[in-house]
C-alpha cells in the first residue's frame, strides 16, 4: 500500500480540507500527497502526530493505524484500580473498565476543535478492538 493510499485510509470520510486544517498543512500540500509525492520525515511526523497515527503506519503500512495511547494496558489497569480502591477487580469487570478506558481515549484523541466528540466513530473503534483481540 503506497503512501497515498495510507493518507487516503487516515482521512476516511474526513473532508481533505478539514484533515489539512486538523493537521496544519495546506490543503494542497495534503492533495499532492494523495496523488502520489512522499512527504518529508517532518511533515509525515506533523500529520501522525496531529491525526492520532503512528508514523510507522503512514509511512510504511506495519505497526498501529492509531498510536498506542489507544491500547490498553489491562495488567497496570487492575493494579492502579486495586491500589485505589482497596479491593480487586474480577477479569469480566476488569474488561469493562478496559473498554471504557479505551473508548475515553478514543473520544479524547479524536476530539474536534469545536467539541465533538464522535461516539460512532468509538463504537466502531471498541468493535473492531474486540474482533482483533485474541481470546
Amino acid at each position: 500500500m503506497s503512501f497515498a493510499a495510507r493518507l487516503a485510509e487516515l482521512i476516511g470520510e474526513e473532508s481533505v480540507s478539514g484533515f489539512a486544517r486538523r493537521v496544519g498543512l495546506s490543503e494542497a500540500l495534503i492533495r499532492k500527497y494523495l496523488k502520489g509525492s512522499e512527504p518529508s520525515l517532518m511533515k509525515a511526523n506533523q500529520i501522525a502526530m496531529r491525526a492520532n497515527c503512528s508514523l510507522e503506519f503512514l509511512a510504511t503500512g506495519c505497526g498501529y493505524l492509531y498510536r498506542q495511547a489507544e491500547v490498553v494496558d489491562a495488567e497496570a489497569l487492575k493494579l492502579s484500580y486495586e491500589t485505589t480502591m482497596n479491593e480487586t477487580i474480577s477479569n469480566a469487570d476488569l474488561e469493562k473498565l478496559v473498554s471504557m478506558v479505551s473508548g475515553y481515549q478514543y473520544l479524547r484523541s479524536h476530539k474536534r476543535p469545536d467539541g465533538y466528540l464522535d461516539k460512532e466513530g468509538m463504537s466502531q473503534f471498541l468493535n473492531l478492538a474486540k474482533q482483533i483481540t485474541p481470546e
